[in-house]
């Protein structure tokens, strides 16, 4: 439910957060871990909080929060969120409601608060979390209909799309920070149907819009977390780049699914927006096909059902090497929204993840799989925009693109917006493709 903390009408002591367009109001006041510029090489990360164009250094700011308990005040002094997230919903409420107090307008805190805030234009940005488990879902029903009707015309889904959250577990070890270039992968492709493999750089590298849920508390091994309880175990929200090689994923996909094809890199934003942040986003779960057959009790809830997803909108911009070279400004290629384009919810995810007795750690990523709309320019990966390559896009420069080339910059933006409520932003996570290297 929306508290104090959502109201449009109040505004920040720092200036840049009351700005319409601003993504970090004072409503939001996502999470990240940063390092000052002038800090050592290896110094280790802090804990901030987005304000505007700014960063509060958490760690000296809590000096200021005195109700906040010790256990919390030690979490923050952590390099990473994770035991600030082990500390459960309610801690991050806690902190939140400290903070939109310490950062309001009008606040006599103000002058010992402000050298606390640095720009963050001047601070880099470390992964939020270390993250033990990385798991994928293939959530969005027109993903799916846009990838068979490719590469199955005429086919349905297969059985199991309509009667549970499909996913895989991925590999967390190559999840990188919104910034590190992506290199080239190689793998094994073939290039005319029948032909073989051979060995080399990927030409067919691709983007996939997504959004990656941050498990807080975890539960214990062999305990399933029922629908109703388990956004308690979500902390927050970032945008979410799992790159993909589309030609290598081809070859190597049958029987156990996609490998070195999906292994190579994830693009994470350094930002985690609440849940509670989100809370006038607040969107019903997508209806369910008049011939989808009815859900296992454990994947269905009213509650859920009424508004278990969140009315998120996610841009994607593309900035050639030649555009950037001109001058030019990254291209809009696609548009897609979660509560519009997919159909599981994060609780269902959480409650399918764990129905069997698999244990969530804090840190732990849970992403939604590709994001995509029916209609074109809605699709959230170069596969779908461009038909495999089939129907290239047209750059403003009079470039083409069917897949990504070298140089290439792909920046996901994020943000959430409704009448009543002031606008809030997840920020961006961008990165930029580097050449192959050698295997010579």
């Amino acid at each position: 439910m929306t508290d104090h903390t959502h109201a449009p009408d109040t505004f920040s002591w720092v200036a840049s957060a009351n700005a319409a367009d601003s993504d970090f109001p004072l409503q939001n006041l996502p999470l990240c871990v940063f390092r000052p510029s002038d800090a050592p090489a290896h110094a280790p990360g802090r804990i901030g909080v987005g304000i505007g164009d700014r960063v509060l250094d958490l760690p000296r700011a809590a000096l200021l929060l005195p109700e906040l308990p010790p256990a919390l005040v030690q979490a923050l002094q952590a390099p990473r969120l994770n035991g600030l997230l082990a500390q459960g919903r309610p801690a991050l409420r806690q902190l939140r409601h400290a903070v939109w107090a310490l950062l309001r307008a009008g606040d006599d805190r103000q002058v010992q608060a402000e050298p606390l805030l640095l720009p963050q234009a001047e601070v880099s940005f470390d992964l939020p979390c270390d993250i033990g488990d990385y798991t994928d879902f293939f959530a969005s029903h027109n993903h799916a209909r846009n990838t068979f009707n490719l590469f199955r015309p005429g086919q349905v889904f297969l059985p199991n799309f309509t009667h549970l959250p499909i996913a895989y577990h991925g590999r967390s070890s190559s999840v990188v920070e919104s910034g590190r270039p992506v290199v080239r992968p190689w793998g094994q492709t073939v290039q005319a149907a029948g032909g073989q493999p051979e060995f080399g750089p990927s030409r067919k590298l691709d983007f996939e819009v997504e959004l990656g849920f941050h498990v807080t508390t975890g539960n214990p091994h062999g305990e399933r977390v029922a629908l109703v309880e388990a956004e308690q175990f979500l902390g927050g929200v970032s945008v979410l780049n799992d790159w993909s090689a589309r030609d290598v994923q081809a070859f190597e996909s049958q029987p156990l699914g996609p490998f070195l094809s999906k292994n190579f890199s994830s693009s994470l934003a350094p930002w985690v927006v609440t849940l509670d942040a989100l809370e006038p986003f607040r969107a019903p779960r997508l209806p369910r096909a008049a011939d989808a057959p009815p859900l296992q009790s454990y994947l269905e809830g009213a509650l859920d059902a009424a508004r278990g997803a969140f009315d998120i909108r996610l841009d994607t911009f593309l900035q050639s090497a030649a555009m950037r070279g001109a001058g030019m400004a990254p291209v809009r290629i696609s548009t897609a929204c979660f509560a519009r384009d997919v159909c599981w919810t994060p609780a269902q995810m959480v409650a399918h993840h764990t129905v069997g007795g698999c244990n969530l750690r804090p840190g732990d990523l849970i992403g939604t799989g590709t994001i995509s709309g029916r209609d074109q320019g809605t699709e959230g990966s170069m596969l779908e925009l461009t038909a495999n390559g089939a129907r290239p896009l047209q750059l403003p420069d009079g470039e083409t693109r069917a897949f990504l080339h070298d140089g290439d910059e792909i920046t996901i933006t994020a943000w959430c917006e409704r009448e009543g409520f002031r606008r809030i932003g997840l920020g961006r996570c961008t990165a930029r493709i580097q050449p192959a290297r050698s295997h010579a």
